[in-house]
């Protein structure tokens, strides 16, 4: 791993960098990767060969549901991993996620072995990964409670405020039938309920693109 790497490392995973020997661990048995949108970087049913540590970009994770399609659980953001691997990866199951890159990315990988090795010797790696899981957690019951709850206007709605906070823009660079696999729904209903909230005054729909104004 060269300088950058390092830094790059220790700017993004300070709780972990700030252990000297686990730093030089990660260092020695992890590579960086960079990846396009639209890589699938994990399937469900595979088992799992690394974990993943986002230097930058966006990795989308989803489960595959056979009434709803692809439903979006959470995102992994920089600085952050994904806890479902590491649990599939600890209980030496396969997955049961598929995990796409949605926005370009760079990502350390460390190797499954090393992983489980790292967090049999070393508490703060376990700490980091519950403390990662109790975030995920609270997205993953926001999910829940939008598919039971909500109307698809709110879901709409929610999904649209979440991208803005994520990608730090009103300009979402997505179009209806991507919004569609997000939310478990077709690309008609999707323009639909956009249409709808055009005419209140709360998006713009452009040519690819959709303006949040609320």
């Amino acid at each position: 791993m060269n300088d950058l790497t390092d830094n790059l490392l220790e700017n993004k995973f300070p709780s972990l960098t700030n252990y000297l020997q686990l730093k030089n661990e990660i260092k020695q048995v992890a590579t960086l990767h960079k990846f396009k949108k639209g890589e699938i970087i994990l399937r469900e049913g595979q088992f799992i060969k690394a974990i993943p540590l986002l230097i930058s970009g966006l990795v989308k994770v989803y489960k595959e549901d056979e009434v709803q399609g692809e439903v979006l659980l959470y995102y992994i953001e920089a600085g952050e991993s994904c806890v479902m691997s590491m649990t599939a990866l600890i209980k030496n199951e396969a997955s049961k996620v598929k995990a796409v890159i949605e926005q370009d990315a760079e990502i350390l990988v460390v190797p499954a072995a090393e992983a489980l090795n790292i967090s049999h010797k070393y508490p703060v790696w376990n700490g980091f990964i519950y403390d990662l899981f109790s975030s995920k957690y609270d997205d993953l019951l926001s999910v829940i409670t939008t598919l039971t709850f909500s109307n698809k206007d709110s879901r709409l709605l929610n999904y649209l405020q979440k991208q803005v906070e994520l990608k730090g823009t009103r300009l979402i660079q997505k179009t209806h039938l991507e919004i569609g696999f997000d939310l478990g729904s077709s690309r008609e209903v999707i323009s639909r309920l956009l249409k709808k909230l055009e005419s209140e005054g709360k998006v713009e729909l452009l040519h690819g693109k959709i303006k949040v104004l609320f």
